[in-house]
């Protein structure tokens, strides 16, 4: 029998379709496609919201153990009472509470990955407990004197400095070496300015298909303002960008005005790159004007119409911009 939601989860992370890893971040498609077929652990680096999670996933469904289970953990959302219980399980009558036993995350995820997010958050009790499941392979409930074998692939991901941690004495220098072995690490948005736009194509073709709209292009005003921003909240601040800049869209583009107001603010750019105002008008003028004749099929009057503007100015402003507009003109068949 067919399993459909692994189908649809192995193409939806099929490393060789994931948009974003063929540009400046070539070196991370690289290193993803040395450590697929192996059972290596993996340690993913990099800042809040650059794909940490993606990367985990894409790791998974593209190796051997793709058909077994994926369980995620994210550490910091856990109360620290309740990391070990969640990670190892537990006995009946371990603790107050515990009326039945219950299998760890590490037992759930046996034969397939656990994915251990913000490992930077783990508390120095858990850590003794989680470098012994490392190095001996085995886990023991809480309640518990019988130890259980387990066969996990372990990825972990941090954005915290773990280098520094471990001089602090936050982090146990031996668990360190045990999860550093292949670490991956996701550049910030910022330092990958052209997986952007690729980025934000691929952000506003999902939702169309969530929204059922019809987005065609984005326009070249909201191009620039998509790559002079300086993005601190990396891909996932895009991915929400994107999805808001689609809801707002009545028309086939994207247009400076739909993305997120902290885009449209100069003080917010962050590249040298960024075009001058007059520069960014102008382009943003030339772009009104040529979807406004491709509208009216060349017609001037119509055009000028459509800008709230005349004819005289509107043949000054094609001969400005080069634009010309019989080209826009449709024969009739």
């Amino acid at each position: 029998m067919i399993d459909q939601d692994l189908l649809e989860k192995k193409q939806k992370y099929d490393l060789e379709d994931i948009t974003g890893f063929k540009g400046t971040a070539k070196e991370v498609y690289d290193a993803i496609r040395q450590i697929i077929d192996t059972e290596t652990t993996v340690i993913i680096r990099g800042e809040s919201g650059t794909g940490k999670e993606l990367v985990a996933n894409i790791i998974h469904y593209n190796g051997v153990r793709a058909d077994k289970p994926f369980i995620k953990v994210n550490l910091a959302a856990l109360p620290e009472s309740l990391i070990e219980s969640e990670l190892f399980g537990y006995e009946k009558g371990a603790f107050t509470g515990a009326g039945t036993a219950k299998p760890g995350r590490f037992e759930l995820a046996s034969g397939g990955t656990i994915f251990l997010d913000e490992i930077g958050d783990i508390p120095p009790s858990t850590q003794v407990r989680l470098l012994r499941v490392l190095q001996e392979r085995e886990i023991e409930r809480l309640g518990s004197v019988k130890t259980t074998p387990i066969n996990v692939r372990v990825v972990a991901a941090t954005h915290k400095n773990l280098e520094d941690m471990v001089k602090n004495g936050e982090f146990r220098e031996d668990l360190y070496y045990r999860l550093n072995i292949f670490p991956i690490y996701l550049p910030p948005l910022r330092e990958r300015q052209t997986d952007i736009i690729p980025l934000a194509e691929y952000f506003i073709g999902d939702n169309c298909k969530k929204y059922n709209k019809s987005i065609k292009r984005i326009s070249t005003p909201a191009i620039d303002m998509l790559i002079s921003y300086h993005w601190p909240g990396n891909i996932r601040e895009l991915q929400n960008c994107m999805e808001r800049a689609v809801l707002l869209s009545s028309d086939e583009v994207i247009h400076g005005y739909h993305l997120n107001p902290a885009l449209q603010t100069a003080e917010f750019s962050g590249t040298k790159e960024s075009r001058p105002l007059k520069e960014a008008v102008e382009a943003y003028e030339k772009e009104l004007i040529m979807e406004a004749l491709k509208s009216s099929r060349g017609n001037k009057a119509l055009a000028a119409k459509m800008l709230a503007t005349t004819e005289r100015i509107l043949g000054y402003k094609c001969s400005m911009h080069e634009i010309e507009y019989k080209k826009f003109r449709t024969k009739i068949q």
